[in-house]
């Protein structure tokens, strides 16, 4: 009845975080248009914090809880997820066109801070470090307060160059809906109560199915936790190709997957050190690899079907990796 109620629970968290995303991003794009803030700008910033809320308040109530390896399996899970699933099912659905600004430009900035993150993170392995003997849940390194603040420091320059780039283009997004000042902060607090909310739901509930499934928090977060909070990304991504946009998936997975790791994981590290187990190290090499492999798929001007699902295999084989490992 107790692990009943606690999947329940996970649940509802998972509609809180999306529902208080969702109203958020209203709420405080609403309140940027009554400013005369540019919609474009609205785009790179606020929608973009909105769909990586629910990673943000998972993380971020791991790292407080000292649950830090749903901290850190959730931003990698949630990483590998967007990379390999929302753009493999969009590119199944339809060839995904790569816009050469992406390609150019925010692409190999994501790759370069998924392989930079690893690198940083495997210099205390550096001729320490004895395979033979280590175990998948033994700590081999830590994301420190130090890089953590680093992480946000590059996260805070890298939107700072969006801006000024979007802004020298005189680039337009669509008009964004405006409501009332009051309305727009009611939207605005109400968003933050069910993103924290959801959160707490999601992190607590976790840890319980975790431990009565003799699951580690590592896996349960780069599965479970990972799929639920990558549920925006999903959605929007898939929308945008059923409709013939598939230039707005690419966009939407390279924003979040920056985000997931300068912003989300600068945050939490910046709360609370996080432990890295070995386990980690290996999810976050994965995922390296495959940010490589995309990356050669996206040079050509799109990623076709049989890419698309290559990719799904791949999201697959590593969900059964993490598993039965």
């Amino acid at each position: 009845m107790q692990m009943v109620l606690q999947i329940f629970l996970l649940l509802i968290g998972f509609v809180a975080l999306i529902k208080g995303a969702d109203i958020f991003v209203d709420g405080s794009s609403s309140v940027a248009a009554l400013l005369k803030v540019p919609s474009v700008i609205i785009g790179l910033t606020i929608v973009a914090l909105g769909t990586s809320a629910p990673e943000l308040a998972v993380s971020t109530s791991a790292a407080l809880n000292g649950s830090n390896e749903i901290a850190l399996s959730n931003v990698v899970g949630s990483n590998l997820f967007n990379l390999l699933m929302v753009l493999g099912v969009c590119a199944v659905i339809c060839p995904v066109p790569i816009d050469p600004i992406i390609r150019k430009r925010d692409y190999p900035f994501s790759l370069a801070v998924t392989v930079i993150l690893l690198g940083a993170l495997s210099i205390p392995l550096i001729g320490k470090l004895d395979f033979a003997t280590v175990k998948m849940s033994d700590n081999v390194s830590m994301v420190s307060r130090i890089i953590g603040i680093a992480l946000l420091v590059v996260f805070i320059t890298y939107i700072t160059i969006l801006i000024i780039s979007a802004r020298k283009n005189k680039t337009e997004g669509e008009p964004v809906k405006t409501m009332s000042p009051l309305k727009s902060v009611i939207y605005i607090i109400l968003g933050i109560a069910l993103i924290i909310a959801g959160g707490q739901f999601v992190v607590n509930s976790a840890k319980y199915i975790a431990a009565a499934l003799g699951m580690s928090e590592t896996l349960i977060g780069l599965t479970v936790v990972a799929l639920g909070t990558s549920l925006p990304e999903l959605v929007t991504s898939i929308v945008a190709s059923r409709k013939g946009e598939n230039g707005l998936a690419v966009g939407n997975v390279v924003g979040s997957n920056i985000f997931n790791i300068l912003l989300i994981l600068g945050v939490s590290a910046t709360v609370n050190p996080i432990p890295v187990n070995f386990a980690s190290m290996i999810d976050l090499s994965i995922l390296a690899v495959m940010s490589i492999v995309v990356y050669f798929f996206a040079t050509s001007k799109n990623i076709n079907r049989v890419e698309g699902i290559l990719m799904i295999l791949a999201y697959a084989g590593t969900m059964a990796f993490a598993i039965v490992r």
